[in-house]
C-alpha cells in the first residue's frame, strides 16, 4: 500500500524509509502495479538511458498486457537535454514520448500512475536520470492515492492541458529520422562521440571488498574457488556513474543492461583492459563490474578498498588500499552507504578530493 512519502536523497532523511527517487519509483511502478493494467506517466527536463534502465522491462512488459505509458520531456538542439538513446528505448517498449523545445521553461518533474480506481504522483526536483534517480542530493515526495484524490489531481486532464498548451511539441516515432526536427532536439549518449566527462561526473567510487569480490583473487588455478567470473559486485545505485548501459543481454531470459568500459590496473602496472559493467533489471538489480586481470593476483583481501576513479566517459582508473595502509585510514570515511547486511559499503568523493586525500601526508 503506497502511503504519503517525503525524502531527500542520497538516505540523507526519509519519512518511511526509502533511500532514494528510485526506491520511490520502484513502489509507485512495480509493487503497486498490475502489469497491463492503467496508464504510467514520466514528465521531466532532463532525461537519459540510465534515467530509465531498472524499468524498461517493466514498461514493455505493461504495454504488451494491455496497459499505457506516456513520456514527457525537454529538448534541445544546444543543450544536452534528453538523449536519443532514452526516446529511442521508450518508443521500442510501446511508450508514447513527446519532446518539448522549449528548455528554459521546463523544469517541472513529475512521475505516477493511474487505473480506474486510483492514482499516485510524485512530485521531485530528480530528472529521469542517473543521478537524478539515486546520486544527486534531490527531494521527492510521494502522494497516496487518498492525498491526490483530496488535491483534486488528475493524470488525464494534466496530460491534456499539456498538450493543448501552444508549445513547440513533437511526438518522435521510430525508425529514427535524422532529418526530423524531434531528433535533431535529442542529444546523442553514444560513448565514441565524446571521451570528456563534466566536473560533475569526475568522482572516484570507493568500495570496501567482500568475499564474493575477492574469492577468486586469492584462489589457486583450477580449485573450486576460482570457478566463475571475476567480478566486483557493486550497489543499485551506480547508474550515474556509468556510460550508457545501452547493451541487452545476448543470452538467459533474466533481463541485464551493458557498457563496455576501459580499465586501467594501477597495480598491475597501469595494464589496461576492456571490461564489461552490467545491470541486473531482472535479478539482483544491483551492479556488477569485470575485473578479470585480478584473478589470481593476491592483489586485495577481503575488507580493503578498491577506488575506482572515472577518467573519461567510459574509462576508469583501479587501485587498492590494504586494510593496514595509512591511505586506507584516510579513505574509509567516506564510504557511508551500506551494501546488504555483512559489512560491505561505498562511497562517491570528487576526484579532485581523492588525490589530495592520498596525497595529504
Amino acid at each position: 500500500m503506497i502511503t504519503d512519502e517525503f525524502l531527500l536523497q542520497p538516505n540523507i532523511y526519509s519519512t518511511q524509509g526509502k533511500k532514494t527517487l528510485l526506491g520511490l519509483l520502484e513502489e509507485h511502478w512495480i509493487e503497486n502495479v498490475t502489469p497491463g493494467v492503467g496508464d504510467i506517466y514520466i514528465l521531466s527536463g532532463f532525461g537519459n538511458y540510465n534515467g530509465g534502465v531498472r524499468f524498461y522491462d517493466i514498461f514493455k512488459n505493461h504495454i504488451k498486457r494491455g496497459g499505457r505509458v506516456f513520456a514527457m520531456f525537454a529538448g534541445s538542439t544546444s543543450q544536452k537535454l534528453t538523449s536519443k538513446q532514452l526516446v529511442e528505448k521508450l518508443l521500442d517498449c510501446g511508450a508514447s514520448v513527446s519532446v518539448l523545445n522549449r528548455k528554459r521553461i521546463m523544469h517541472a518533474k513529475l512521475f505516477g500512475y493511474k487505473n480506474s480506481n486510483q492514482q499516485t504522483l510524485i512530485v521531485t526536483s530528480g530528472n529521469f536520470t542517473g543521478p537524478g534517480m539515486t546520486q544527486n542530493v534531490e527531494a521527492a515526495i510521494g502522494l497516496s492515492p487518498e492525498r491526490v484524490k483530496e488535491v483534486g489531481f488528475d493524470w488525464e486532464n494534466f496530460y491534456g492541458a499539456y498538450h493543448s498548451q501552444d508549445w513547440d511539441l513533437y511526438t518522435p516515432v521510430i525508425p529514427i529520422n535524422t532529418a526530423a526536427p524531434e531528433w535533431k532536439l535529442l542529444y546523442d549518449e553514444d560513448q565514441r562521440i565524446s571521451s570528456k566527462i563534466e566536473e560533475i561526473e569526475a568522482n572516484t567510487m570507493l568500495l570496501m571488498l567482500g568475499h564474493a569480490d575477492t574469492v577468486r583473487i586469492n584462489a589457486e588455478p583450477g580449485t573450486p574457488e576460482s570457478k566463475g567470473s571475476q567480478y566486483f559486485w557493486l550497489s543499485k545505485d551506480a547508474f550515474d556513474f556509468f556510460p550508457a548501459l545501452t547493451i541487452p543481454n545476448a543470452r538467459g531470459e533474466k533481463p541485464t543492461y551493458s557498457a563496455l568500459v576501459k580499465i586501467k590496473y594501477l597495480d598491475l602496472d597501469n595494464l589496461e583492459d576492456e571490461s564489461r559493467v552490467t545491470f541486473e533489471a531482472g535479478n539482483n538489480v544491483d551492479f556488477r563490474l569485470g575485473t578479470g586481470p585480478l584473478r589470481y593476483t593476491k592483489l586485495a583481501q577481503e575488507g580493503d578498498i578498491a577506488a575506482i576513479t572515472r577518467t573519461a566517459n567510459a574509462e576508469y582508473d583501479l587501485k587498492i588500499y590494504k586494510q593496514s595502509s595509512e591511505d586506507f585510514k584516510k579513505l574509509e570515511k567516506y564510504m557511508v552507504t551500506f551494501i546488504g547486511h555483512r559489512g560491505k559499503k561505498y562511497g562517491y568523493i570528487p576526484n579532485e578530493t581523492f588525490d589530495q586525500t592520498i596525497k595529504t601526508p
